[in-house]
């Protein structure tokens, strides 16, 4: 059997779809991200106490009527994973800036307003720009089906709708100088009461090397599922870097900056032995308090098996020289 790589799973109807989709999005004043970060500072991996079945539905602020994209062609990612449910992806969520709580993340998050927004992109680069997210809904918007794998040692396979990092880094055009891209989400203590009780070095931040950030399986997404993305997933905006660990892939973006140096992230910052600026994947290298051996796929009983590079290592191995230097990964 042939293995078609996560980057070309595109269905034909949502490129069909696009213009429809764009249009509806904007249309909407939204009422309104899978965590900030997948970690956990002070206690070991947890498992869900609910099914996706018996978990609350909090999908759908207010009156809010989704966006809804035609049916999904596969249930599965390229390996032959199922999906995760969407009542699972939206009501099992990690955002410190609502709660550590993440069962409660939905409901505190259901409020955020997520229309007017903008995000900012400069730093070293030639052409810096503002860009509305209306502007940001008229880029290319492909499916990429990911498998997304948090430090805590649980998983999920999410049906992602974006466009490429790269396609928006190019059009700022970075200068030669230029070798991290740094990231900065949204701070607003109104919203947010997860910043006004848990002490952290708000606003969250994060940061890839610019090959990272160009490479194809690096997306900026704006929906899953068929649907535009909800504040618990990061709406409007969010990172998605499916190799590495889900603290990466920060949500609610409002800030793209170009740099010479390498940022401090935020899990970096508040961490460093246990949360590092690689966060690569890698089931031989444990989390100093844990395994990462195996993880436990929500939705599923037991646990299985943690891929290398999360089982995109095909794709992205040779961006790191010594792939067996364990520095890689935290």
């Amino acid at each position: 059997m042939i293995k078609i790589k996560p980057s070309e799973i595109t269905p034909e109807h949502i490129y069909r779809s696009r213009r429809r989709f764009i249009a509806e999005m904007g249309a909407l004043a939204l009422a309104a991200a899978v965590g900030q970060g997948c970690a956990a500072p002070a206690r070991a991996p947890e498992t869900p106490s609910q099914s996706a079945d018996s978990t609350p539905d909090a999908s759908t602020p207010g009156d809010r009527e989704p966006v809804i994209l035609p049916t999904l062609s596969g249930q599965a990612d390229e390996v032959g994973d199922p999906l995760t449910s969407f009542e699972a992806v939206t009501n099992y969520n990690n955002y410190y800036e609502f709660s550590t709580d993440k069962e409660a993340v939905a409901r505190l998050a259901q409020d955020l307003p997520v229309r007017p927004w903008t995000v900012e992109i400069g730093g070293l680069v030639d052409k810096p720009q503002t860009l509305g997210i209306e502007e940001l809904l008229s880029f290319e918007i492909e499916e990429r089906i990911y498998r997304m794998r948090c430090v805590e040692a649980w998983s999920m396979v999410i049906p992602w709708l974006g466009f490429p990092l790269a396609t928006l880094l190019r059009r700022v055009e970075p200068l030669s100088s230029a070798k991290y891209v740094r990231f900065e989400t949204l701070y607003d203590p109104d919203e947010m009461p997860g910043t006004k009780t848990l002490r952290y070095p708000w606003p969250y931040t994060e940061g890839l090397r610019l090959d990272e950030a160009l490479h194809n399986l690096t997306i900026l997404s704006v929906g899953l599922y068929g649907e535009e993305l909800l504040p618990q997933n990061g709406a409007p905006i969010r990172l998605v870097v499916p190799w590495k660990y889900g603290f990466k892939s920060l949500k609610s973006i409002v800030r793209i900056d170009l740099v010479e140096e390498q940022p401090t992230s935020t899990w970096e910052a508040v961490g460093g032995g246990e949360y590092g600026f690689w966060a690569n994947v890698n089931p031989d290298v444990p989390h100093p308090r844990w395994s990462q051996a195996s993880e436990s796929r929500i939705g599923e009983t037991g646990r299985r098996e943690t891929l290398m590079h999360n089982g995109y290592a095909e794709e992205v191995a040779g961006l790191y020289a010594n792939p067996d230097d364990r520095s890689w990964y935290y």
